[in-house]
């Protein structure tokens, strides 16, 4: 089918990870002819058009913006992973903040709408809620790595809209949440150690996708898209049991100094979102978001 002419076009960076197939199907759900990139990990999605790009060569985010020439971009992809950029800091920040800084730079030259996916871990988790005019305060490498392309990207395209993320849940067919992991143990019968010192706003994929469609094009600079709920991991836990049909016997109580791992945690990053909801953003409680989802 040739494309409409009141059909805009959307290149989404990134579309084999979760957030970015969640956009993909969203975007197209709402009209837009969408492109998608992967690099590592192939992947088909009915109705998108998919294309093998590395972002971090800077001539094929060169070819892939002229061959695409799309109407809007939305990067989200990264190595997200906090443990492994703590791990890797070098190639992480090739991913995090060279590929981001020269993406926003091409967008900037062709005039075209650019959103780059930051995330609530710039912050230290001492003071939130957090508003998008709070002090960053980065506890790891990602974090740190964050801050950097959000201050770089700004500079390369001063009409960016930067969206920091909360902690996202859902099912996609090509990447987990951290969802996945707390349905593997379950599913198993082990135990499953949440902290009850470890506050988010978690949000679903699905919500998160269209509050970073809504917004695009309404705002530029920073927004904070967090979910309905302050929630410890063992809140959710325990939300998701109940939805399940589980004892909550299945989980234990754990703290953050239980747990070693080669990145810093913050133990409360809970986002205020109040300019996105200014917009229209209404993210869907965890309960009727995890019944959505048909576990």
């Amino acid at each position: 089918m040739s494309q409409k002419l009141n059909e805009p076009k959307l290149l989404v960076t990134g579309a084999s990870g979760f957030l970015g197939w969640h956009l993909c199907q969203t975007a197209h759900d709402q009209g837009w002819i969408t492109h998608g990139t992967y690099h590592q990990h192939p992947t088909t999605m009915a109705g998108i058009t998919l294309h093998q790009v590395d972002l971090t060569n800077y001539e094929d985010q060169k070819e892939a913006i002229a061959h695409i020439q799309p109407d809007a971009v939305i990067h989200t992809a990264a190595q997200a992973r906090p443990n492994q950029c703590e791990v890797e800091p070098e190639l992480a920040h090739r991913i995090n903040v060279d590929a981001s800084l020269n993406l926003a730079g091409l967008c900037s030259d062709q005039a075209i709408p650019f959103v780059f996916i930051s995330t609530n871990q710039v912050f230290d988790g001492t003071q939130a809620p957090y508003r998008e005019d709070d002090p960053v305060s980065p506890i790891n490498k990602y974090g740190e790595q964050k801050i950097a392309a959000e201050q770089g990207v700004l500079q390369r395209h001063p009409a960016a809209l930067l969206c920091r993320m909360a902690l996202m849940f859902g099912v996609a067919p090509t990447a987990p949440s951290f969802l996945q992991g707390f349905l593997h143990h379950l599913a198993d019968g082990e135990p499953l150690k949440l902290f009850i010192d470890e506050f988010r706003t978690p949000l679903s994929g699905t919500d998160a996708a269209q509050g970073i469609l809504l917004a695009l094009g309404q705002i530029q600079g920073c927004l904070h898209l967090g979910g309905a709920e302050r929630l410890s991991r063992y809140e959710f836990g325990r939300i998701l049991t109940s939805v399940m049909g589980l004892d909550e016997s299945c989980l234990t109580i754990c703290r953050q100094a239980d747990v070693s791992m080669a990145a810093a945690r913050a133990a409360d990053l809970t986002m205020d979102s109040s300019r996105a909801k200014a917009l229209g953003y209404e993210p869907t409680d965890v309960k009727t978001a995890l019944i959505t989802l048909d576990l």
